[in-house]
Parts: C-alpha cells; structure tokens; sequence
C-alpha cells in the first residue's frame, strides 16, 4: 500500500511539473533573435538592439530599448509606448517608459525563433508573434 501510494505521489508530482510548461534555460536564449519588428494582428512590439531617445511633448527625455503600438487604436510606430526590456532565461521583462512612473510587466518565454515570438503573461494568456522585419 505503502508503495502504490509513493508511485501515485510520483506521478502527481510530475503531472504537475509538465502542466507548468518548458522552460528555456538562459544559456540557450540567443537574445539577437528577438531585435526587431514583430506582429500579433494589429499589436506591434519593436526590440531595439541599442536604446533610443524620443522627446516627449512636455519636452522630457525618454530612453527604451522597445516599443509597442497597437495600429486599430489608430497608433503608429512614431507614437508608440517605450518600454525597456530585458531577457533573462525565458523572463521577458517590460518596464514601460513614463516621465514619473514605470509600469513593469513580466511574461514567460515559450518559444524564440529568427520568426516567431511566443511568450505567456501573468494572466496565462498566450501571445504569438511573427517578425515582420
């Protein structure tokens, strides 16, 4: 009995660890694949490789290394949200560029190829995105 019961204990313990979803170990990132422009419908993300500065209206100074806009709320590239990123093992993490605050979101990498973006935000909703430059 004693013996069914660990087999059982074992088989509940690995269930759970595979429902988890893979995990990519840091050293198997090759973070030079996800610099660019990437698409999920209207929803653009942009990954720069050195950070940028815009000028805000109210004259302040922002620097990102990223951008995010979303084309049917009638927002182009030029008026993007900035946001500043980092990857660490399958932790992507967006601080998003304000003059007094930082808004920073995490999200889970399932998947990085040279074309396509997977990853899974703290909602456990999953976001698939294809580069398109």
């Amino acid at each position: 009995m004693k013996k069914l019961l660990h087999i059982l204990l074992g088989l509940i313990i690995v269930l759970c660890l595979g429902a988890c979803g893979e995990i990519i170990p840091e050293n198997d990132i090759d973070v030079s694949k996800l610099y660019g422009k990437w698409q999920e419908g209207s929803v653009f993300e942009r990954y720069y490789e050195y950070p940028i500065e815009r000028v805000l209206i109210t004259g302040d100074t922002v620097h990102a290394n990223g951008s995010t806009w979303d084309e049917s709320e009638d927002v182009g590239e030029d008026e993007a949200q900035l946001f500043n990123w980092t990857l660490a093992g399958s932790t992507l993490k967006h601080e998003h560029a304000g003059v007094f605050v930082t808004v920073p979101k995490l999200y889970t990498v399932t998947s990085l190829t040279s074309s396509s973006l997977v990853y899974q935000d703290d909602f456990g909703v999953t976001h698939h995105f294809s580069k398109v430059e």
